[in-house]
Order: C-alpha cells, then structure tokens, then sequence
C-alpha cells in the first residue's frame, strides 16, 4: 500500500488501518466529516477492500446531510460547510485476497504469492526428503485466488477453492490422484486448501479433514501447515510497488478532475492499463459473487470472477484431472528453449509436454536449440520427465542463441526422420528471428512446412507481438531485491550514490520498471534519449538531495541506452561532479538477472502459455493434414503467442517481421505501454524522499 519514495521497500502500511466500528454508525460517520471539513479535506483516497469502499460511498453519499447535522448542532460553521460543500472519493482496492471485481489484480496479491510459494518451494524439499504428504491452507475466505494460482504455480495434486466445490465423492478421486502420482514416482504430494473452502453442500472442508482423509485410507505420513498471516509480511513484489504507484497517480488524477457531479471511482487494472471504473457497480458484482456461492450457484460464482480466473481454473483442471488418453493422436510435437535462459521457460515446457499428451500426442524434447535440432539431440519425454519442473529457474533443456539457417539441411533430416508435425520455440528475440528463418527456408525444404509457435521467453522483454514475456518479472524482482540491499547499505555510510547496471539490450522495460519499484532518482534507456545537460541536472538533483534527510542516490541504466553514455561514463561524471558532496559506486548486475527460481507469475504465465500454444497447435495440424501428410505453408501457420492488454493472442510472424527494428534486436516499431511509466518515475524523483 506505500507508493513512490523510501517506503516503497515497506509492507503493509505506514499511515495505519483498522476496520472501524464507529464507522459503520451514523454518529462515527458526522465525526469523520467534522474532522474532514475541520481540516479543509475535499478528496479522499480510500484504500481497502470492499467494505471500506462500500463505507466510502455512502460517507459520500450521506455528505450533504452530514454537514446540514453538523451546523445544526453547532460543530462546524456556515462558512466551512460552503467550503467542504461536496466530498469526491476515489478508491484503490488493497487486498491480497484478488476478490474484487472489475480489477486484473488487487493491491497485495502478488506479494502475497511470493510467501506462499517461498514455503511451497521450502516444503516440497522436506516433503520430497521425507516421502510425505503436506496440506497447506491459504487465505482466502471467499475467494480461492491464492489458492488456486498456489496450484498451478506449484503443480499441486489438488486445490480446493470456494467458487468450485468438488463432486460429492470427491474423496475417492482425491486418494486415487495422490496414489497415482506416487505411482509414477514422485516422493512427494501437495495439497493446496483455501481456508473457505466447502463442498457442494456449504460444508467446510478444512485441511485437517484431508489430513485425517489421507492418513486413514492411504497411510502416507502427512503435514498440515497453515500459512496464516505470514502472507500479509514482508517485503512488497516489484509488481505491487509498480501497481501501488500507478494506482496511486491515477487516483490522484481522478481526484483533481472530479467536480461535484463526479460518480466514486474505483481505480483498476486491465491488463496493462490503469482505468476508471463506477465504485459501487464493481462492489455490487463482487457481492453477487458470494451470493452465487451461499446459493450454490457455483458456476455463476465461476463466471462473475471474471475471464482470467476462469482460464486460471480450466488450464488448472486439465493438468490435475485430465489423464493422457490411451488411444494416440498419431502426431508428433517437439518443445525447445532458444535463446539465453529465463526464469519460467521449464514451467512453460512442462506445461506444453503434459498438454502435449492430454492431446494424445507423442512428445519430443529437443536440447540446446536449433543447433541441438541440428544435431539430432532429440528425445521423447514422458509426463514424469517434467515433473517438479515449474520451480526450476534457467532451461532444463538447455538453450542456445544459435540461428537455424546454415543448419537447414541437417534440420529438415531430423524432422522427417524423427517424424515432427509441430514445433513449439519458447524462448527470446533469436527465437523469433529463427523462426522467421525456418519460413524462409519452406520454399526450398518442405520438411519445415510444419505449424511453428513461439512462445516469448526473455528477461529483455523485447519480443515483438508481447506485452509481457516469461522470465521479465522474475528479473525484475532480483534487480529491485539487489537495489533494496544495495539502498541498505548506504543507511549507514550516507551520502553515496550508486549506478547500476541493468539487462535489456535496446529495451528499456527493466531499468524503468526497477527504477520505479526500488525508488530510483533516475532511469536511463534507449527509447527516452538523453544529452548531458540531463545528467547535469541529475547530478544536481542528487546534491540538493543529500541536503535532506535522505541521503543516498539510486541511478539505473539500461546496458544500451547510449553508445557514448556508458556505465563508466556516468560513474566517473557522477564522482567527479559530485566531490566533497557525494560518493558514487557503480554495479553491473550481469547474469544474475537470469537466474534464480521464478516468481508466481512467470510459473503461471508460463503454465498458462504453454497450454495455450498446444491447443492451437492440436488444431492447426489437423487443419494443415492432407492424406496422413502436413503441409503448413500459410502466414497463420507459424504464429507468436503473445499477450495483448488482457488477450492471449496468435499473431503470424511475418506480420509482426513489419512491426520490428531488427538492427535494434527486436525493438517494436510500436510504442511500447510501459513507457508512460517513464514519466511516472521522473515525475516521482523530483518528489520522493
């Protein structure tokens, strides 16, 4: 809930917040108004969950009477009513529950997420040790968000959420899936429980039930582990800084355009934009929500979450419950990472193989690439070849920035010898560019006339036809983690500033958004130009700063923002400019950017994706099959996976080859979204602290 400035490295809130009792009354409601006009406040903020946004609106609605009462009785003057004469009020949602309607994400979840799949990962180690069974229950009274996304991220066996019930015998179903699973070799099960979880009759199930379930019928040594509280800790994600602070500067427009006729706003975000959406339309459907599930009209409940927590649960069940059919597509599909590695590429891969399968087809595991294509380093994978995947960080299968096109030969050899109908390509820019190729090569090798889909996969996030691409957030969070410390370690030396370093090539998406996560006094990248006297006035930005309270300094540059500008430069222009005043150090942050385990997004996303591109890929091969033959030689044939706005979308790579700057590795000719974030973060620097 903090924005902007030193306190975006801070859970939770600074300012304080209560659920009040007083204010549910009318007498709490006339001793908030007097306060209000008392100091001149005719703007609101209110930031909370549906009941304090429901409160809000009717304080607002109730405003003229409140002030008539109030002079009346003699607790505010004539005059000050005039001046406070109308209330606006806008609303962000904080919640780590995601349970209100009209909004992508609320305030909180995310964070929430990176502890609960911090312990997950910590658990399944114990549990994978010791062969056991753990149960752990969520947050989540009335909505199984947590839960569920706890799920997909971690491949669990099992999820109970309250939107969706399980079948009266769920029981028998639950204890066949945990034996199969240790069937085929795994020494460990999850069980994730939304602590609302209920059956079809409104009876809790809660995870001791499942616990004495399991122990009873099975005999598996089982754990229960209730997260509790722990999941409202902690430090914030870089996805909830970046969503506080835009939430926050919308507000704040909203607030100064409203006039006395202005309807309460609920401040939103749909898929990369912050909107504006009527306060109480969004309360009124989330309240529907409940009232669905108290009804038992549960598929409504389903619907009225909206699209994304639907798609969430569909890829969810086929995974969990879907067993791969014993009868055989007779088509074969092969999955291969290309390009440098990213966190979630091995989420997406285990989601494509698993998929893949449910389909009925023979899966192909291709390593190291198009070279590994070209060199025949092809292997079928089975459904516990991926197992325990969507946690690992880096490519399982090993991954190259090597182009296809001097390997054409030896590529269409393996594909006809190896029999592949489809080909899957998740990875970056190369990815890309080599898939072009592979087009380019079907007029003169009709082996590579299959479907191809390129699934983006890069910590750059720089692949045309993608707002966002697997393994981005994940390097993100490790560049705002390695500011955080770093910004630590000035706390007690004072007066220094830092240059870091940061990945993207020409693509300044992670310096920007770190530089707006970790409160960074500047950003420097490539599609927002800068000259010296811009650096001048940073520098004398960072000397009027170190006059403050605040004094240290944090300055990012995107690794190609400017040929001239290096990292070198600015560290010696910022040493000698700032002598006797400041001291500057400078980090490279390199490699590490592409490592570690990847965040509840990229697994999800990557899940998600994987999914998605199969089910294309399923249709287009029969679309392509003639007389046991595929013949794929059509734009729509080899397509990019991309998400647009709130869209997944199948885009044929030869039109997005028109919407791409390949001198630039991949920079979009379209503007990007996430530039407005720029002037945000300049907006932000001449303020915080």
């Amino acid at each position: 809930m903090n924005i902007l400035g030193v306190k975006e490295i801070k859970g939770g809130t600074v300012i304080g917040s209560a659920r009040c009792q007083d204010f549910r009354t009318h007498e709490g409601r006339l001793k908030a108004a007097r306060n209000l006009v008392k100091r001149g406040i005719t703007n609101l903020c209110v930031i909370g969950g549906d009941g304090s946004l429901t409160g809000a609106d009717t304080f607002r609605a109730e405003w003229s009477t409140l002030l008539q009462e109030l002079v009346k009785a003699g607790g505010i003057t004539v005059e000050e009513a005039k001046k406070s004469s109308y209330l606006n009020i806008v609303g962000m949602v904080g919640s780590i529950d995601n349970d209100f309607c009209g909004t992508d994400m609320t305030i909180g979840t995310d964070s929430a997420l990176h502890r609960i799949m911090e312990i997950v990962d910590a658990i399944t180690t114990t549990a994978q040790s010791h062969q056991r069974t753990f149960v752990l229950e969520v947050m989540g009274r009335h909505c199984g968000y947590l839960a569920l996304v706890t799920a997909l991220a971690s491949g669990a066996d099992w999820v109970f959420i309250p939107e969706s019930p399980p079948e009266d015998d769920w029981e028998e179903h639950l204890c066949r899936r945990l034996t199969e699973t240790r069937t085929r070799g795994s020494r460990l099960n999850i069980i994730i429980v939304a602590e609302g979880a209920i059956d079809k009759h409104g009876k809790p199930i809660t995870s001791e039930d499942i616990k004495t379930l399991v122990v009873k019928r099975l005999g598996y040594d089982t754990r229960v582990t209730i997260l509790g509280h722990v999941q409202r800790g902690g430090t914030p994600s870089a996805f909830d800084r970046i969503l506080g602070s835009r939430m926050g500067v919308e507000a704040v427009m909203a607030l100064l355009e409203g006039t006395p006729d202005t309807p309460a706003c609920v401040v939103s975000l749909s898929g990369n934009q912050a909107i504006r959406l009527p306060l109480m339309e969004c309360v009124q459907v989330t309240k529907d929500v409940t009232t669905a599930m108290n009804e038992g009209r549960f598929d409504d409940a389903l619907k009225l979450r909206g699209r994304s927590f639907q798609n969430n649960w569909n890829v969810y069940k086929i995974l969990a419950h879907v067993r791969p059919p014993s009868a055989k597509s007779g088509y074969n599909l092969a999955v291969m990472n290309v390009g440098a590695p990213a966190a979630g590429m091995n989420a997406a891969v285990r989601s494509t193989v698993r998929i893949g399968l449910i389909h009925g087809h023979r899966m192909l595991a291709v390593h190291d690439g198009f070279e590994g294509l070209a060199e025949r380093k092809v292997e079928e994978i089975a459904w516990g070849g991926v197992g325990g995947w969507t946690g690992k960080g880096g490519s399982s299968l090993g991954t190259k920035r090597t182009l296809p096109k001097k390997y054409f030969e030896q590529i269409s050899s393996t594909i006809a010898d190896f029999g592949i109908h489809g080909l899957i390509v998740i990875g970056g820019f190369e990815a890309f560019t080599g898939s072009l190729e592979l087009i380019e090569g079907r007029a003169k090798f009709e082996e590579l006339c299959i479907p191809i889909c390129v699934i983006p996969a890069t910590v750059s996030n720089n692949v045309p036809g993608s707002d966002f691409s697997i393994g981005a957030d994940t390097a993100l969070n490790t560049i705002t983690a390695t500011c955080d410390r770093i910004k630590q370690s000035a706390a007690g030396t004072k007066r220094r500033v830092f240059i870091i370093e940061t990945m993207g090539g020409y693509c300044g998406y992670l310096a920007t958004l770190a530089g707006m996560a970790a409160g960074a006094d500047a950003a420097y990248i490539y599609e927002d130009p800068f000259t010296i006297h811009d650096l001048e006035a940073n520098v004398e930005h960072l000397t009027e700063k170190m006059k403050t309270t605040v004094k240290r300094g944090l300055v990012l540059r995107n690794e190609k923002c400017n040929e001239n500008y290096t990292t070198d430069f600015i560290y010696n222009l910022y040493s000698e400019e700032g002598k006797g005043i400041f001291d500057t150090r400078k980090n490279v942050l390199g490699h590490m950017q592409q490592g570690g385990s990847p965040t509840p997004f990229d697994r999800n996303f990557g899940t998600k994706m994987g999914a998605k591109a199969v089910a294309w890929m399923s249709g287009k091969i029969k679309e392509c099959s003639r007389h046991g033959r595929i013949f794929a030689n059509t734009a729509d044939s080899a397509c990019l996976l991309g998400m647009r706005r709130r869209a997944l979308l199948f885009q044929p790579l030869s039109e997005l080859k028109e919407q791409t700057d390949f001198e630039l590795t991949g920079r979009s000719l379209k503007r990007k979204w996430w530039l407005k974030l720029q002037s945000i973060l300049k907006d932000s620097c001449k303020v915080q602290d």
